[in-house]
């Protein structure tokens, strides 16, 4: 007997994916539904929850785009935080204003408590057997561990974005432990995958228009 098909509901934790799998390199412009049907094949991906914050900068265009090109994708529900100013002092040791000067850096709010929320409902409206997360954040390990107090028949599966850059620690990012402790199962993201899951460098926006990739990604 084959193995059963089960729901699948996703949680992708957008700015961890971005800074853990895919920042620097060339596969930026990467198709979640694509990607999600590639690493799940005997599943029923039903929804991917893309939880990230609108920047501001240079690159807001470039984050524009690609929102735009999720929006194309029918099983993708982006949903956004904020950011919200934050002021740190200098720990350049070299500086001669280390600890002195301070200055007015963004810090990203709402996103672990949105991706708690979300998978909870999910969980207490039994949306599905399973509960995947892409993310390294202990902070969601309490989130984690109520959905499978809530929905104690479904499977919450955990996938750590971690490149492997550093080559002299067994354990990139820590691996996130707490996190892949609460999960029933967890891995590492598995980057050869990203290269196979690309939009085309244009694409159809539904209204008429064309979205292209951004020319430095």
């Amino acid at each position: 007997m084959g193995r059963m098909t089960i729901r699948i509901h996703v949680y992708v934790d957008g700015f961890n994916l971005y800074y853990g799998a895919v920042k620097d390199t060339p596969y930026r412009w990467l198709d979640l539904q694509r990607f999600f049907a590639l690493l799940r094949p005997h599943d029923d991906v039903r929804v991917i929850h893309y939880f990230t914050a609108l920047i501001e900068g240079p690159h807001a265009s470039h984050q524009e785009t690609y929102l735009r090109a999720l929006a194309t994708l029918p099983k993708i529900n982006v949903v956004l935080g904020r950011f919200k100013p934050k002021s740190v002092k200098c720990q350049v040791a070299a500086c001669e204003h280390k600890g002195s000067r301070i200055f007015r850096m963004p810090e990203e709010k709402q996103t672990d408590v949105l991706i708690a929320v979300t998978m909870i409902r999910d969980a207490y409206e039994n949306a599905c057997e399973g509960f995947v997360l892409v993310s390294g954040d202990t902070d969601l390990v309490p989130a984690v561990k109520a959905v499978k107090s809530i929905s104690k028949e479904s499977k919450a599966i955990v996938y750590v974005p971690a490149r492997e850059i550093y080559p002299d620690s067994p354990s990139p990012r820590g691996f996130a432990v707490e996190l892949r402790t609460a999960a029933d199962k967890a891995r590492i993201l598995p980057n050869q995958l990203i290269k196979r899951a690309q939009f085309p460098n244009t694409i159809s926006d539904g209204f008429g228009g064309i979205i292209h990739k951004p020319p430095s990604w």
